[in-house]
């Protein structure tokens, strides 16, 4: 009987070991757990110190200024009231005759584009310059409109770009920076 109390008392000492060695593990993982709560927040807060001054939110806090400009020229939001008023006054718009031009398609059905531009100049003096060459601008619109499909004006995106485009030919046509802007007034496709 000493014996079979001796293994006995050998096998509860064993397993007493064994719920010891199965305790360690269960501190090891409630050790990731501090440390996934001590780092996430430190990570959380440079990711966004970094987002913060990559979009230069922190430009004011960190007493960073504009760049100088060049003499005679004004940056965005520099203009004082009576630079606003005088180019207001000074603003000078020239209207298209109205365009229909019919969309490049694919299929049997036809697509038609009917556009009323208005264009504005730099003066008064390029009045004259844009009457001069209207028949050329107007056949530049003519050529680069017919080759549009439906899916180029889509969107604002689309409308951005034909803007562009526009702008860009008028003043190749005009031969000089005469047109300062595309407005347009109407555009109906059909």
């Amino acid at each position: 009987m000493a014996e079979e109390d001796a293994e006995d008392a050998a096998a509860q000492g064993a397993s007493d070991g064994a719920v010891e060695v199965e305790a360690k593990p269960k501190k090891k993982g409630l050790a990731g757990k501090k440390l996934i709560l001590i780092l996430a927040p430190i990570v959380l807060l440079a990711g966004g110190g970094a987002g913060a001054f990559f979009t230069g939110a922190l430009d004011g806090l960190l007493g960073k200024t504009e760049p100088a400009m060049a003499d005679g020229e004004q940056g965005e939001g520099e203009y004082a009231e009576e630079d606003r008023a005088k180019e207001a006054a000074e603003a000078v718009f020239f209207d298209l005759p109205e365009m229909l031009v019919n969309l490049n398609s694919d299929g049997r059905n036809q697509s038609f584009l009917k556009l009323s531009v208005s264009l504005e100049l730099r003066g008064k003096a390029d009045v004259k310059t844009m009457e001069s060459v209207l028949p050329r601008v107007v056949d530049n619109f003519q050529v680069y409109l017919r080759e549009l499909r439906i899916e180029d004006l889509s969107g604002s995106a689309g409308m951005q770009r034909l803007r562009e485009e526009l702008l860009l030919r008028v003043n190749s046509a005009v031969r000089r920076g005469t047109v300062k802007d595309v407005l347009f007034k109407e555009m109906l496709v059909q």
